[in-house]
């Protein structure tokens, strides 16, 4: 019985990476409304947000990037972070969501949801899963990108306490960082997809491996870091004239 083709197709050899665009219908059309919708939504004097939109939804869509994480599994992690650090706190801002999502659930759902989607996301059997066509590929991209919006939501929201949000981001910073242990300091590869597609690119597969949870262990958590110290900085600018915090 044949394997499925993942949706971002075959591993490419280093000198196909550049000719690997994915002009996948579908893919064009999430970028497209994605685009539109944020342009929509927002005053004109703000359109850059939407410009932003548009150029990281096609590097993480349409460019080679994504035929490149079929190969490497720290790509794949790369990818991922840009889709949950940077596209979905753009679109938190674009569909203003801070104030509906964070006043309708305990804020601790929104961690407990995105931990349990990232994770599944990221071990053997979730990951073998998601490479298996384009339907499991998309509901994976749905489901981070889902998660992080309700996440960043909260930990943006002015609504949301100094004290909450600075948990939340920290945890958040604990959880990925167990995940990027356990990639790092692993004896041997864990993921079956990336034993033959690594040694084109002069990696081994588990040096690949090892890759990816530098890369979380580092890049991946600062912008979590980053707003765990803003809010704690705005929490210190807000205290009233007896010094008090605004938790």
């Amino acid at each position: 019985m044949n394997q499925p083709v993942p949706y971002c197709g075959p591993a490419p050899l280093p000198s196909q990476v550049w000719g690997a665009w994915n002009f996948d219908p579908f893919a064009l059309a999430v970028v497209v409304a994605l685009t539109m919708l944020s342009a929509l939504s927002l005053h004109r004097h703000r359109i850059w947000i939407a410009t932003a939109v548009f150029a990281v939804s096609t590097v993480l869509l349409i460019s080679p990037l994504c035929a490149l994480t079929t190969a490497l599994f720290s790509v794949r992690v790369t990818h991922h972070f840009i889709l949950m650090t940077v596209l979905a706190p753009l679109l938190t801002t674009v569909f203003r969501t801070k104030g509906a999502v964070a006043s309708r659930l305990p804020p601790e759902m929104a961690f407990i949801f995105h931990t349990l989607i990232f994770w599944f996301w990221h071990i053997p059997p979730g990951y073998a899963f998601a490479l298996n066509g384009m339907i499991p590929y998309w509901i994976m991209q749905a489901g981070l990108l889902a998660s992080a919006i309700w996440l960043w939501a909260i930990l943006l929201s002015p609504r949301t306490s100094v004290f909450t949000a600075v948990t939340l981001a920290l945890a958040t910073v604990a959880q990925m960082g167990m995940l990027a242990a356990i990639l790092t300091l692993s004896r041997a590869p864990l993921f079956a997809a990336h034993l033959d597609t690594t040694q084109a690119f002069g990696l081994e597969p588990l040096q690949d491996q090892q890759l990816a949870g530098v890369i979380m262990w580092t890049v991946g958590l600062l912008p979590y870091l980053i707003v765990a110290l803003m809010r704690l900085y705005r929490g210190v600018a807000s205290r009233d004239g007896k010094g008090s915090w605004q938790w």
